[in-house]
């Protein structure tokens, strides 16, 4: 807004997608922004797109992110914290009863939803400024299955409410923004079909998936002043496919 001074914005996994598009937005708004991920090539294309900064390291690895910690800034306003997806579409399909498999899996999508953003946030817990904003994106999967992943994102849900517990005091906001289906990301990895969509978007009352902007102009409304009383929820967002009754 105008006349409000910059505000520092870490975006973590914001070479693509949703952390991309929320990153533009913060930027467009004249914040000074940094991206994050571990895709030095991706980071540095969308951050000189973008105009932005980046720092590449491994947000589930805690020595990545001990050693990333100089290069990130002294003082964060807003953190998002975005990095995440659903590992099995990146695998193939776990064999019934092998449990070693299982394991993986599971371990694969918890470290990519669960530590990464607990490892990050934690980091920088120590540099948020009084009245910061913490957002994390969730995910529907979190309330409707999904596996693995779905349970990742249910925990990360159970977390989020504990983390706005302990930095209320402070004046500071911890939020889940939880998309439906979202197209235009990597998050699908090209493995569903124009009918798939179409199936999973039937229940939303407007019959479409997300864009990446949609999902990023709610976390730029929860990192505004006016939101400062809204803490500890979870935000859907899904064109009314699941209405948080």
């Amino acid at each position: 807004m105008p006349g409000t001074p910059p505000r520092t914005v870490v975006v973590t996994g914001g070479g693509t997608g949703i952390g991309a598009a929320t990153a533009a937005l913060f930027a467009a708004a004249g914040d000074d922004v940094v991206i994050t991920g571990r895709r030095e090539a991706v980071l540095s294309r969308t951050a000189a797109d973008l105009g932005v900064r980046h720092v590449t390291f491994d947000a589930a690895d805690p020595a990545s992110v001990r050693d990333a910690l100089p290069k990130l800034p002294p003082t964060v306003h807003v953190l998002v914290a975005n990095a995440g997806g659903n590992t099995d579409r990146r695998r193939p399909p776990v064999p019934e009863g092998d449990l070693d498999a299982i394991a993986a899996a599971w371990r694969a999508n918890f470290d990519a939803n669960v530590l990464t953003t607990v490892l990050t946030t934690e980091a920088l817990t120590p540099r948020l400024a009084d009245g910061a904003r913490v957002i994390t994106i969730g995910s529907i999967a979190a309330k409707q299955g999904s596996g693995s992943y779905g349970a990742a994102k249910a925990a990360v849900e159970a977390w989020n409410v504990d983390l706005a517990r302990k930095l209320g005091p402070r004046g500071i906001t911890a939020n889940v923004v939880a998309p439906g289906v979202t197209l235009d990301t990597e998050f699908f990895q090209g493995t569903v079909s124009k009918e798939w969509v179409e199936t999973r978007v039937a229940p939303a009352f407007d019959q479409r998936a997300a864009t990446p902007a949609e999902i990023a102009s709610t976390v730029l409304f929860l990192a505004d002043a006016s939101a400062s009383h809204l803490t500890g929820q979870v935000i859907h967002v899904n064109g009314g496919a699941y209405t948080a009754r």
